[in-house]
């Protein structure tokens, strides 16, 4: 048996400290040091699909580009990416919600109707306050 091998792998299985979650001395986690735990980010996906359906934009823009870099070269995808990067940081003041249609036109999405189009009234929106102190805030001046 090679005893090199062993030890190699013994040291790749030793759990390095400080990446999870810091435990006091009674065992208990300390939350002034590592912050609150979040149960949602520890559970796994219920389904086989979840993952999948939660990356589909993203992987779809993946296959997207790359396809583009396989027919028209690499200034393709890059100057795609920088318009859409562009067209994100349009937006209205803070307390007004952004319909962000020009990354909508660029995606071609415009002409679609989804669930946001119709459930995501920005009348209902949470995102309320004072329009000064909003947009002070945003200008880090507060």
């Amino acid at each position: 048996m090679n005893t090199r091998g062993l030890r190699s792998q013994l040291k790749d299985s030793v759990p390095v400290t400080g990446m999870g979650p810091q435990v006091g001395a009674y065992g208990v986690q300390d939350t002034l040091r590592s912050g609150f735990s979040s149960v949602k980010n520890e559970l796994l996906p219920s389904h086989a699909l979840e993952l999948s359906e939660k990356n589909f934009q993203l992987n779809q823009d993946k296959m997207n580009f790359s396809t583009l870099r396989n027919i028209q070269g690499l200034h393709a995808p890059l100057k795609l990416q920088m318009e859409y990067r562009a067209a994100r940081q349009i937006q209205r003041l803070p307390f007004l919600q952004s319909s962000h249609l020009a990354l909508d036109t660029l995606k071609g999405n415009d002409e679609s109707i989804s669930f946001e189009d119709i459930l995501n009234d920005p009348a209902q929106s949470e995102m309320m306050g004072e329009p000064h102190i909003m947009v002070e805030y945003k200008l880090g001046m507060m």
